[in-house]
């Protein structure tokens, strides 16, 4: 099923614009609606309570502010992009529950990732990682690397696949990507180490459903040294192949609001310079 709705995060971040760059594109891409959504970062929960107090008129006011200057930026980089279909939504609550309601009717959140030396990022550490778990929507997280960010994402992507519902899930949600891919790489990792996950031959049976969806795959087997982080090896192999897209499951929990990903998850999402579209 193509992605006809996309979500993306607009905020006044140093980074957005990269961020927004690539959804527009990947909506141009896809014929998709658009939809830029900011918020003033001020809880619906803060109405009315004595937190309320923390705001004053006039810093509310500037939040609001820079939320919407950030929603005419959007606007400028969707019309110099040839983007038709787009609408633009201001939303008073923090970004986590904003975008969580929001991400339930659309196929495609796009979020970027924190980034410790912007304010705004800072800020909003761990959005990402709470959307991702909760909102059941595969998330595209775009790095703040200034250069990762590709004319068109998913031309040449890596799946990470070690046989488990997040991570299947994870590839069903990009078939819209895969199969305008260029060369999609299929990358199985440490398959010996849950061989019942996988059959005789890991990554065959995926590659056939895949390409069974007009997805022509090149299987990559990889067995990691002992005591190297699969998550970089992921990268490695990811940078060896010239990938400008890692797809993957997400694994995690939370604790109260606290995002808490396996190891594999954090590594990658920490540690790339390449989109990743992860699902939970």
């Amino acid at each position: 099923m193509p992605y006809t709705t996309l979500l993306v995060h607009v905020d006044n971040s140093r980074h957005c614009a990269q961020r927004v760059r690539l959804a527009v594109r990947l909506a141009v891409a896809e014929g998709a609606h658009l939809i830029g959504s900011a918020m003033s970062g001020i809880s619906r929960y803060a109405y009315g309570g004595v937190n309320a107090l923390q705001f004053a008129p006039a810093q509310m006011q500037a939040l609001r502010g820079q939320a919407s200057e950030a929603l005419h930026d959007f606007e400028r980089i969707a019309r110099e992009e040839g983007l038709g279909a787009y609408e633009t939504r201001f939303v008073d609550d923090d970004a986590q529950g904003a975008l969580l309601l929001q991400a339930r009717y659309c196929d495609l959140v796009i979020l970027g990732q924190t980034d410790p030396q912007d304010t705004p990022s800072r800020v909003i550490a761990g959005t990402a990682e709470y959307l991702m778990l909760h909102c059941g929507r595969p998330v595209l997280m775009v790095p703040h690397a200034p250069a990762a960010v590709p004319a068109h994402t998913g031309q040449r992507p890596l799946l990470a696949w070690n046989g488990s519902a997040e991570a299947l899930r994870a590839i069903t949600d990009a078939l819209p990507l895969l199969q305008r891919a260029q060369q999609v790489t299929l990358a199985v990792v440490n398959s010996h180490a849950q061989p019942a996950a996988h059959g005789e031959q890991p990554g065959a049976d995926l590659a056939l459903y895949l390409a069974r969806h007009g997805v022509n795959v090149d299987v990559l087997q990889h067995d990691t040294p002992p005591g190297q982080d699969v998550g970089a090896a992921l990268l490695a192999m990811a940078a060896q192949r010239q990938c400008d897209l890692v797809v993957m499951g997400c694994y995690g929990h939370m604790r109260l609001r606290e995002a808490l990903l396996g190891g594999v998850t954090r590594t990658v999402l920490q540690e790339t310079t390449l989109p990743v579209l992860v699902s939970h």
